[in-house]
């Protein structure tokens, strides 16, 4: 059976206290599921932020998206994690990440690292998380047993391995370092590779010993104390453009020059760009799941009112 849709809006910018709260409001009134706050430089502090979204709004989970594990260190990280679920009651989903902008590393005065070093501080923040915050005599403790759930988001194998192993949610890239261009510039891998990343979480997953999606389907046990009494992983991708249009290749060779590896029909089938009118952009969000095994979207803040009437469309699926 699949996964019910969710839908979660990653929020970029603080003009004022009042007009924060007002976006927050309208996110709710819009059907998402998830306010979300991302952790760069440049954009709003995300406890903070999710706390005030959180007295302003009643229905909507509230998420990091994704924290770079690399600005962090883990005992604060800790507390600042338990205080923002206690202060929301309990609705937040902790979304953590290596880190892939080194001008950002740089601005804060921070080591950047190799991927290897960055992956190995993210795979220690989760460990000592996972210790701190299930230990009952931590203090300050967060409202949620054992702890809040866990997004863990990119593409390689080490971090697809870790996301298997500890996450509630993986979140999917989708993309690479682009070859030649500053590091945190990123490219789109094909549908192909996508579906062969999500192969290879779901083969981290069994190895691991928890519950697979593919494995549940075909009626299979899991072996193993980490899989026992779990659900499978949620699936998350983000989705870059929600383009209504009445004419999806056309607007797909409007983008061409942005993924010059991929084929129309390669960007036509990619869950990064969604295009059409409300009842295609559903259709594609079905086909997704149905292939990929996506059931959390996420957009950006710009997309925000383009993806609502597919949430309606969608509410309950």
């Amino acid at each position: 059976m699949a996964r019910p849709f969710r839908f979660g809006v990653n929020l970029l910018t603080l003009e004022s206290a009042e007009a924060w709260r007002e976006k927050c409001r309208r996110a709710e009134r819009l059907g998402y599921d998830v306010l979300l706050v991302p952790d760069h430089l440049g954009n709003p502090a995300p406890f903070p932020a999710l706390a005030t979204a959180a007295e302003v709004t009643e229905r909507p989970r509230l998420g990091t998206f994704v924290l770079n594990a690399g600005l962090w260190n883990p005992a604060l990280l800790a507390r600042e994690v338990a205080t923002c679920d206690a202060l929301t009651g309990g609705r937040l989903e902790l979304g953590l990440g290596a880190g892939y902008v080194k001008a950002e590393h740089d601005s804060a005065g921070l080591p950047f690292g190799s991927p290897r070093e960055r992956v190995d501080h993210l795979a220690h923040t989760v460990a000592e998380l996972e210790r701190l915050l299930t230990d009952t005599e931590h203090r300050p403790r967060p409202a949620q047993s054992p702890r809040p759930p866990l997004l863990l988001g990119g593409n390689g194998d080490r971090l697809l391995r870790l996301a298997a192993r500890h996450a509630q949610i993986a979140a999917f890239t989708g993309a690479v370092q682009a070859p030649g261009k500053p590091e945190g510039a990123l490219q789109l891998i094909s549908p192909e590779a996508l579906e062969e990343r999500v192969g290879a979480f779901h083969r981290f997953a069994a190895e691991a010993g928890r519950p697979t999606a593919e494995a549940q389907a075909a009626g299979e046990e899991t072996a193993g104390a980490q899989g026992a009494g779990e659900e499978t992983a949620e699936l998350n991708y983000l989705i870059q453009m929600v383009g209504p249009t009445g004419d999806r290749r056309a607007k797909v060779r409007e983008l061409a020059a942005y993924a010059p590896d991929l084929t129309e029909d390669q960007l036509l089938e990619h869950p990064a760009l969604l295009l059409g009118d409300a009842k295609e952009m559903a259709e594609q969000l079905r086909a997704h799941r149905e292939r990929f095994g996506f059931s959390y979207f996420t957009v950006l803040e710009h997309n925000m009112d383009a993806l609502a009437p597919v949430i309606e469309q969608l509410h309950g699926c």
